[in-house]
Order: structure tokens, then C-alpha cells, then sequence
């Protein structure tokens, strides 16, 4: 990827069928609505796709289309998480021999019980920096159970050369953000945060300078990170005050089935089918979403009719 990545670069969700296989066209739909909403790149795999619940045909068949579709319109991120370090440098790889512009990993977790020492989930890094050439997006979730200290990521930052962006979402993002911009500074091309934007404002005045949401409603969002980039701060601190209400609706009732349920109303999908053991939101929660969706008049909503 030849230009620092910021901006908004939300997850794409993988659509599935009525009967649970993984909608092919759908996925495509899914590609174009989100370059139309105007984002500045694309994440796929990610949790919020579901990747958790794919086989690996089926990842290997959405990276191929996914990649072939976008074609370069858009940068592209793949997420290559594994607990294994060889499957993670395979996934990588192969993921840049398709032309992904940048992956995405979470360090090594499977459970409390099994979690490297940070020198492990360093080594984990650093094999995988050493296979490929793209830039690397260190994921710090706490849905990994993982801590990864400031000085652990400062590190991944100054001595892994493609290891440049963090996406940080753990609590008190902000100040964690703020600390590894300042323990690493150059070192580190894209500070982003994540959980839908819901700590957006806090994490830019952090300095962060990209967000990865769900791909919801992306063209409403992005205005807040380069209206606060450009110096525009109350045009920023407006259109946070507008989104708010949603942002927190998807981040605190919903979760990855709000992209879903947003894109079958508007079209872009067929089924807002998640597969088991999640489980579909209820009618109240429902209906909430697509009632303050529609308040803000997002993009989704009219796409595909």
C-alpha cells in the first residue's frame, strides 16, 4: 500500500442464505455499497464477518472474491488471526500473493487458560512480519483475553518493519492510544480505534487518525474523522452528537447482526442470517435499529431499492 491508510475502514459482514451457506453475491453487493458508502478501505474476515464461524474453504473462497472484486477501488485488509504461528504466516502470505494491501491479526489466544508470554505473542509478530511485505494492523481487543502492554506494542512498532498500525479498542482506548503514540511516534502509521466508533471523539483527541467500524453507516461517520483532522473540530463534535445515539444502539444492543439487519431492509442483502450459535436480534431491539437508521437516513437503507 503505497499511502498511509486513515479515515474510516469498516468491516464488511459476510451474508449468508436463508439455509446458512455464504452468499457469494451477496458479498460482492456487499463490496460495492460499502465503496459507494465512500470509505477509504475495506476490512473482511473479521470478527464482525463472523470469522470465527467460516471453514477455511470458505475463507479462502471469500479472500479470492473479495480481493478480485474490490480490484483495487479500494485498499483492502485481510484478517489472518490464528493461535498458530505457522497458519498465521500461511494466511498472510497467501493473502499477499492475492494482493491484499494489509492484514489484520489479533495475538495468539484460545481461551483464559492458553495465551503466550508476551515475548510468544512478539515472536507470533515478528515471524509473520518477516514472511510478507504489507503493512501489518495489530489488533488489541479484549476479546482476545490477551493484555499487550504499551511497551510490548512499542516494540512490535519500532523493530517489525510492516507492523505500523494498531487498532485499539480495550477500555480506555484513549489513553492507550495516547501512550503507544508517544512511546513509538513515527513508528506508528495508523493509530485507529474500533467497538463501532463508539470511543471515536475521546480516541481522536488521542491522536488517532482512522476507525474501523461495522460497515452500517460509514458515510455518516467519516465526516466526524476528517472534519477533526482538518482542525474542523465542532463540525467533528456536531456529527458525533448526530451519530451517538445509533453508534451506541449497535454497540451496546446489537453488535455484528446490526450491519445485517440494516443491509437486508435496504437491499444490499438478501438474509440478515447469522449463524448458530448466535442468536438473531429480537423484534424490540430490531426495530429500535431501523428506527434510528432511518433518522439519520443512512446510505444502507436505500442502496438497493
Amino acid at each position: 500500500m503505497e499511502n498511509v491508510l486513515t479515515g474510516i475502514a469498516p468491516i464488511a459482514p459476510t451474508p449468508f442464505h436463508e439455509d446458512g451457506s455464504v452468499d457469494l453475491e451477496g458479498m460482492r453487493r456487499v463490496l460495492d455499497c460499502m465503496i459507494d458508502q465512500g470509505v477509504d478501505g475495506i476490512c473482511i474476515l473479521a470478527n464482525y464477518s463472523e470469522q470465527f464461524l467460516l471453514s477455511d474453504d470458505e475463507r479462502a473462497t471469500l479472500t479470492r472474491l473479495c480481493l478480485e472484486h474490490v480490484a483495487g477501488r479500494k485498499p483492502v485488509i485481510v484478517t489472518t488471526s490464528h493461535f498458530s504461528t505457522d497458519i498465521a504466516v500461511a494466511r498472510a502470505v497467501e493473502c499477499q500473493a492475492q494482493g491484499a494491501d494489509m492484514i489484520m491479526m489479533m495475538p495468539p489466544y484460545h481461551g483464559v487458560g492458553i495465551a503466550p508470554s508476551p515475548q510468544g505473542v512478539f515472536e507470533h509478530f515478528s515471524m509473520v512480519n518477516e514472511a510478507i511485505n504489507i503493512p501489518i494492523m495489530v489488533q488489541d481487543a479484549p476479546l482476545s483475553g490477551v493484555n499487550m502492554s504499551i511497551d510490548l506494542l512499542a516494540q512490535m512498532a519500532r523493530e517489525l518493519e510492516n507492523v505500523s498500525y494498531f487498532k485499539i479498542e480495550c477500555p480506555f482506548a484513549a489513553d492507550k492510544l495516547a501512550a503507544l503514540i508517544e512511546a513509538a511516534g513515527n513508528f506508528v502509521d495508523g493509530p485507529f480505534d474500533g467497538e463501532e466508533a463508539v470511543t471515536l471523539l475521546a480516541d481522536l483527541d488521542a491522536g488517532a487518525t482512522g476507525t474501523m467500524t461495522s460497515a452500517m453507516f460509514p458515510e455518516k461517520i467519516r465526516p466526524i474523522v476528517s472534519n477533526y483532522r482538518a482542525g474542523n473540530i465542532d463540525e467533528a463534535l456536531t456529527q458525533w452528537n448526530k451519530c451517538l445515539p445509533l453508534i451506541n444502539h449497535e454497540n451496546r444492543q446489537c453488535g455484528l447482526r446490526a450491519c445485517k439487519t440494516v443491509f437486508k431492509e435496504g437491499g444490499v442483502i438478501g438474509s440478515d442470517r447469522i449463524r448458530h450459535p448466535l442468536r438473531p436480534l429480537s423484534a424490540r431491539t430490531r426495530e429500535r435499529l431501523i428506527s434510528l437508521a432511518r433518522d439519520l437516513d443512512i446510505m444502507a437503507l436505500k442502496w438497493g431499492h
